[in-house]
C-alpha cells in the first residue's frame, strides 16, 4: 500500500494496494466483510475529508461485500463508469443509472464480478427533511435519469480535481463548504429526477433483506461443521427451495459453493494471523481432504497454504 501523507488539509488522500489483505485492513466508516474472487489486485482508494462529508472513489476488484454502516450519517453510492456487467446490489442487477442510500446502521451485499469505478459520499451527521428516500435496516438501490446520475459523477470527479490543487489555507475552509454545498445540490438532483422502477421493488424489501441476513448470520456461527440445507431451513421456517433461492440472489452462486469460497478466504486470514499448522487451520475450517484443499487453496490464491503460513510469521 502507498499512501500520500504529506498533501495539505483539503487535498485527497490517495491509497493503492496490490495485496487484498492490506485492503481489507483500510477499510474505514464500515462494518465490512468481503470474500475476493481473484488472486491479485490492484485497488485504489481516494479520500476526501470534507467539513462533514466524505468523498470515496474506490477502484475496486471482484469480489462479494457484506456491509454495514456507522452510526449517525447518511452515504450516497453510485458507479462511476458504465460497463456492460453492472454490479449485483441487494440480490438486484441492472445495467441503468442506478444509485443507493443508506442511513447510520443500514446494511447491504454486492457481487462485483469485474473491477469497478464507485464512489460514495458519507454526510455526517445523518441526513434529514431533504427529500432523500428513508431507509431503515437495509440501503436501498434506485433508478435516476441518465443526466442526473452523470452530474453527480461529474461533480465528485471536479471536487477531487480541485481539492488536488495548491491553495491558500486561509481559502481551505471556504472552498471546502462550497464543495459541501455542491454535492448536496447533485444528490439532491438525482433524487429528484428518480426513475419509478419495478424491478426495485424486491432489492429494497426489507423482510427479503432480513431474510438474507438471518441465513448469513446462521451460515457465519461455524463454517467448520457440514451445512445441511434442510436443518437451515427448518430453523429459519423457510422451505430449502426458498434457501437456495436467497442464497442464490444475494450470493450470485449456490450455497455449497459460496462456503467453500468462504472457508478458503477465512483459512487465508488465520494463516497469515501465524497459526500453528497449516493443517491444524484446514481441518477447523472443514478441509478434511488436505491434498484436495491445498490444490483449492493454490488455484485460489496463487501460492501454496505453507507460503501464506510463512509470510504471517514473518509480519
Amino acid at each position: 500500500m502507498t499512501s500520500d501523507d504529506d498533501a495539505p488539509t483539503l487535498a485527497p488522500k490517495i491509497f493503492r494496494f496490490s495485496d487484498v489483505d492490506e485492503f481489507r485492513d483500510a477499510i474505514r466508516g464500515l462494518n465490512f466483510e468481503f470474500t475476493p474472487f481473484v488472486r491479485r489486485i490492484a485497488a485504489e482508494q481516494i479520500i476526501l475529508q470534507l467539513p462533514g462529508c466524505d468523498v470515496n472513489v474506490t477502484r475496486a476488484f471482484p469480489r462479494v461485500v457484506d456491509a454495514e454502516l456507522i452510526a449517525d450519517c447518511t452515504a450516497v453510492g453510485f458507479a462511476m463508469d458504465d460497463l456492460d456487467v453492472p454490479i449485483r446490489f441487494n440480490g438486484a442487477q441492472r445495467d441503468r443509472a442506478v444509485v443507493v442510500i443508506g442511513s447510520g446502521g443500514a446494511a447491504y451485499n454486492t457481487i462485483e464480478e469485474v473491477q469497478r469505478q464507485i464512489a460514495s459520499v458519507v454526510f455526517r451527521p445523518e441526513v434529514k427533511n431533504r427529500g432523500w428516500p428513508e431507509t431503515r435496516s437495509n440501503f436501498k438501490i434506485f433508478e435516476t435519469s441518465t443526466l442526473a446520475l452523470n452530474g453527480v459523477r461529474n461533480v465528485v470527479r471536479e471536487v477531487v480535481a480541485a481539492a488536488s490543487e495548491p491553495i491558500d489555507p486561509t481559502e481551505a475552509p471556504l472552498k471546502a463548504a462550497a464543495m459541501k454545498e455542491s454535492l448536496f445540490g447533485a444528490v439532491d438532483a438525482v433524487f429528484a429526477n428518480l426513475v419509478s422502477a419495478r424491478w426495485t421493488v424486491r432489492p429494497n424489501d426489507e423482510r427479503q433483506f432480513k431474510i438474507f441476513q438471518d441465513i448469513r448470520a446462521l451460515l457465519s456461527g461455524d463454517l467448520a461443521q457440514p451445512i445441511y440445507s434442510e436443518e437451515i431451513a427448518r430453523e429459519l421456517g423457510l422451505s430449502v427451495r426458498t434457501l437456495h433461492d436467497v442464497v442464490r440472489r444475494y450470493r450470485g452462486m449456490s450455497l455449497h459453493r459460496y462456503l467453500r469460497l468462504r472457508r478458503l478466504w477465512l483459512v487465508r486470514q488465520r494463516l497469515l494471523a501465524g497459526a500453528d499448522s497449516v493443517k491444524a487451520v484446514a481441518l477447523a475450517f472443514g478441509f478434511w481432504h488436505l491434498s484436495d484443499f491445498s490444490r483449492s487453496y493454490r488455484d485460489r490464491f496463487g501460492e501454496a497454504p505453507s507460503e501464506t503460513l510463512e509470510r504471517g510469521r514473518r509480519r
